[in-house]
């Protein structure tokens, strides 16, 4: 799984120009079944992307997609991570854990 932090790199009044559509392509990917989890960081510099398990090279297409990613307003940190534990909520989606 991947914990993506996005970091604005344009001025928030542009980002706030592209913001709906980026929020059609997080729709999008909600709807793929790639992401579980998104939102805005605090204080606004940008925002988190919590993802299904899936091969770090259809992550990095996916995010190439991301409206921000076109307009080169955003950057992209991802964290891969193998959780052990889940909550009772999400163990269907962990691949990790033996159900």
């Amino acid at each position: 799984m991947y914990v993506v932090l996005l970091t604005y790199t344009a001025p928030i009044e542009e980002i706030d120009y592209v913001l709906p559509d980026h929020a059609d392509w997080l729709t999008k990917q909600y709807e793929h079944g790639n992401f579980l989890a998104s939102g805005r960081r605090n204080p606004r510099i940008g925002g988190v992307i919590i993802t299904r398990p899936m091969a770090r090279g259809k992550l990095d297409a996916i995010l190439a997609t991301d409206p921000f990613s076109v307009k080169h307003m955003a950057g992209y940190e991802v964290i891969e991570f193998s959780p052990t534990r889940t909550a009772p909520e999400l163990r269907l989606i962990n691949e990790a854990v033996v159900h």
